[in-house]
């Protein structure tokens, strides 16, 4: 595999795990440019795309870097300037007097440092947070435990789909607990992977009192994604015990999750009538006024300024996740500051038609069904039917998949019309494929492929 056939081969991965408009914005026109002693270099096109991709997401490039190329061991980015040479950009860098530009992104980078104590980003905040009415139950509740720690609603369990807002609530607020105490009540926020790797690491190294150290003596645990545990066993288990062990000392439990403690499959029953006892709130998407008020705070908050039509447009267009939200406006807000001059609105939809996943329209699941079945080579019978042969497994997968992704159906309809399965299988069959999707270049290829198929239909 010669250069740009490995960069080629990261992007497609890089691609599916971050949102399409910042992939589009900071990494559409970087290049791997050469190899020397394990160290990969990559050019990006200015200064801000190489701070930007070094402080986002290197972490996510080196780890797909690595699975084509395990001798990779560190990307060094570099800024790629066909007028002048590194070294006289350097000097005209150190002479060259901040901007009002220069200067926001610099505080915007100083936002990302993160509290190595905490795990918290002291970015999020309560402040930040706008209240709408599909978030409004979750706030609440965040806003009363903030006032009697461990008593009331405990544990609380945030659900939603990915991109609505959890992570920053669940972060503001364990930033609000800290400010609101002094720091006399010990707060902890934590990933499920990093719960996980941490239990990893512990049984690898025998060192399983570091963990109960480690999350058993605070007071505050926020655990974010709290579905990927399922299924992993010890993991389970040290989470069952931390959680029984702060629970019973009357410590604030957070949680948060892409669905209801029962919909998630894989999860031990001792933990999902853990989670049930406590208060659950969801967050739904984001109507359009909730998204209007969210753009003008994230504006007011940067001293920028759009024209309403534009931002009324940006609104009714993105609907369905913040983060896309958010990306589509920092990438216009990007074009607009190299360009100099304000956006005219035909430009400003052609970003965001380029940036946001266009829905496959006008299409039934009959027709969803018929292109996998097509494309697998199997039957339409066999795939709605109650067919247990091993060639029908994948297909039938990938069809639930498929009718979630591409419709949105409810997963009891998914079940229902392939072989009246129960719904837990829709559930298992879309969470499955859309965590191998990111690993298997292969499989993300056969969902492409027949995307192709519905779309032509």
């Amino acid at each position: 595999m010669d250069l740009e056939q490995l960069w080629q081969s990261t992007l497609g991965e890089v691609e599916l795990q971050i949102s399409r408009p910042n992939f589009l914005t900071w990494l559409k026109n970087s290049k791997l440019t050469h190899k020397e002693n394990g160290v990969v270099f990559v050019s990006l096109p200015n200064n801000f795309a190489k701070e930007w991709v070094e402080n986002k997401y290197n972490k996510t490039i080196l780890s797909v870097l690595r699975n084509f190329d395990d001798s990779a061991k560190k990307v060094e980015y570099v800024v790629e300037n066909k007028n002048t040479s590194a070294a006289s950009a350097k000097i005209i860098a150190k002479q060259k007097s901040l901007s009002e530009v220069d200067l926001r992104v610099q505080q915007s980078f100083a936002e990302l440092r993160i509290d190595p104590e905490t795990g918290l980003n002291p970015r999020y905040t309560l402040e930040s947070f706008v209240v709408g009415s599909s978030n409004e139950l979750a706030y609440t509740a965040a806003m009363a435990i903030i006032k009697d720690v461990g008593k009331k609603y405990n544990p609380l369990f945030i659900y939603g789909g990915v991109g609505l807002g959890k992570t920053h609530l669940l972060q503001a607020l364990g930033n609000e607990i800290k400010k609101e105490y002094s720091n006399k009540i010990k707060v902890k926020y934590v990933s499920s992977e990093k719960f996980t790797n941490d239990v990893i690491w512990a049984i690898r190294n025998k060192r399983m009192e570091d963990i109960k150290e480690k999350y058993r003596l605070t007071d505050v645990l926020i655990i974010d994604d709290i579905q990927f545990i399922g299924g992993k066993e010890k993991t389970e288990e040290e989470f069952f015990h931390t959680f029984n062990a702060l629970y019973e000392n009357n410590k604030q439990i957070i949680i948060s999750s892409d669905r209801p403690p029962r919909f998630i499959p894989t999860l031990e029953e001792r933990l999902r009538s853990r989670f049930e006892g406590g208060m659950i709130a969801d967050i739904g998407f984001p109507d359009y006024e909730l998204r209007m008020a969210i753009l003008k705070t994230k504006l007011q908050n940067r001293g920028v300024s759009l024209t309403d039509d534009v931002i009324d447009m940006i609104a009714t267009k993105v609907q369905k996740n913040l983060r896309e939200l958010e990306g589509v406006l920092n990438k216009i807000l990007f074009i607009q500051d190299n360009k100099k001059t304000e956006l005219s609105s035909k430009q400003v939809e052609e970003i965001i038609n380029e940036s946001i996943q266009q829905p496959i329209k006008n299409v039934s699941p009959t027709q969803v069904i018929k292109a996998v079945a097509d494309y697998f080579q199997v039957d339409v019978a066999d795939l709605t039917g109650r067919c247990r042969k091993n060639t029908i497994a994948e297909p039938r997968q990938v069809a639930m998949y498929l009718l979630r992704e591409v419709l949105g159906l409810s997963y009891p309809s998914i079940g229902e019309k392939l072989g009246k399965r129960d719904h837990t299988t829709a559930i298992y069959a879309y969470n499955k494929l859309s965590k191998e999707i990111s690993k298997n270049q292969n499989l993300n290829q056969k969902i492409i492929a027949i995307k192709d198929i519905i779309q032509k239909e």
